[in-house]
């Protein structure tokens, strides 16, 4: 379609980026931007607040996502890990700060206002996170070989050794889970756990590891109220399952083809345009449409599968398959909770619900997917 006709910096970027995997991120920011109006007029006149209230807000966040996938995908592999640590580092300090003055939000002490926005910095250290986790793991390899993890001296304390990661990022798990957030400290620990499977992880170690994180629910069960409520009601369908009746209902009510504007029940669901933004598409645009946007997200998971597959660089693997393990992690915890199938969670589906921290950070990340994988290829 298109024709390579001269050399400049704009051209190799162009002739060169994954450009299946950015047309697919633009798309789904599109049909965020598009249900941020469907579903976020109908949340802001719940709150007395004109239609666009929750779409003008957003419309920064969606300027600044774009802006940053564009300038992330022109990196380099240097750059890329120069901008992980320091949006590890401020995610770090925004961290701290939800331990001495959060900003709570129904009941969560994860936020962070900066002004007039609040910020989620879970959100925004996802990238640099998995980065980071990418470029320790492809040291580790290039100097321990295919028993780092098991080898004495991968264990001692010293600049590249596990210890130095766990002292990196385990506090940073801990911070998560005291917020309470169980299902974002179980998120991290899912996609650590698959970064460490695909860089050869011993299946003894990867069953303790299982064993943790189940051991990890079981204590936030017993110990957490809010925790114990959302399981005992998906299992027993008592107590509070509002939110989770009328997503179900919602999507019952769409039907094949979608209610357009006969669609009704998302009025009463507070979170329609965040935690269950596609129980509002599927009854604005029916099942068939629904099934579509399932096959958009299997699709860009494939894409980023192919592109971890064909990378030469250990680090690209790892980063890329990092980058895949969070994108489908996220999408099915958000989707099995919107159909009840699982307890429900605070979490938004990629590039699709409003949420500015969110779609800043998967923008970012992907961003960096696309700069590191057109490096591993053309360079």
């Amino acid at each position: 379609m298109f024709r390579r006709t001269e050399e400049s910096k704009l051209t190799s970027w162009f002739f060169e980026i994954d450009r299946r995997l950015l047309y697919v991120v633009l798309l789904m920011i599109a049909i965020g931007m598009f249900f941020a109006v469907s579903a976020g007029s109908v949340a802001a006149e719940r709150i007395n607040q004109p239609w666009y209230f929750f779409i003008a807000k957003a419309l920064p966040f969606y300027f600044i996502g774009i802006i940053t996938l564009f300038v992330a995908s022109l990196l380099n592999k240097k750059y890329v890990l120069w901008i992980s640590i320091a949006v590890v580092a401020i995610g770090f300090a925004l961290l701290g700060v939800t331990v001495i003055s959060p900003h709570v939000i129904k009941g969560s002490a994860r936020f962070v206002a900066l002004g007039p926005v609040n910020v989620l910095p879970s959100d925004i250290m996802k990238p640099g996170f998995i980065m980071l986790t990418a470029w320790f793991l492809a040291g580790m390899r290039h100097r321990f070989g295919e028993k780092m993890f098991i080898v004495r001296d991968a264990w001692r304390i010293r600049w590249m050794s596990w210890w130095t990661y766990l002292a990196l990022f385990a506090p940073m798990l801990v911070i998560i889970l005291t917020h309470p957030d169980v299902g974002t400290s179980l998120l991290y620990l899912g996609v650590l756990v698959v970064m460490l499977v695909i860089a050869g992880l011993p299946w003894s170690i990867f069953a303790g590891l299982t064993c943790a994180g189940v051991g990890m629910l079981v204590f936030a069960y017993y110990t957490m109220p809010h925790v114990h409520g959302r399981i005992e009601s998906m299992l027993t369908g008592t107590g509070d399952t509002y939110q989770v009746t009328q997503s179900v209902q919602s999507i019952q009510h769409g039907g094949l083809f979608g209610r357009g504007d006969d669609a009704f029940i998302k009025q009463s669901l507070p979170d329609a345009h965040t935690d269950f933004i596609y129980a509002a598409i599927v009854e604005d645009l029916g099942a068939i449409m629904a099934c579509l946007l399932l096959g958009l997200l299997v699709y860009v998971l494939k894409l980023l599968v192919t592109d971890a597959l064909g990378a030469r660089d250990r680090f690209v693997f790892y980063a890329v398959g990092g980058a895949a393990a969070l994108f489908g992690i996220q999408s099915c915890i958000n989707l099995i909770s919107t159909l009840h199938l699982f307890a429900p969670k605070g979490m938004t589906l990629p590039f699709i619900s409003y949420g500015g921290s969110s779609l800043v950070g998967f923008c970012l990340l992907f961003g960096m997917v696309l700069a590191i994988v057109r490096e591993d290829k053309w360079k």
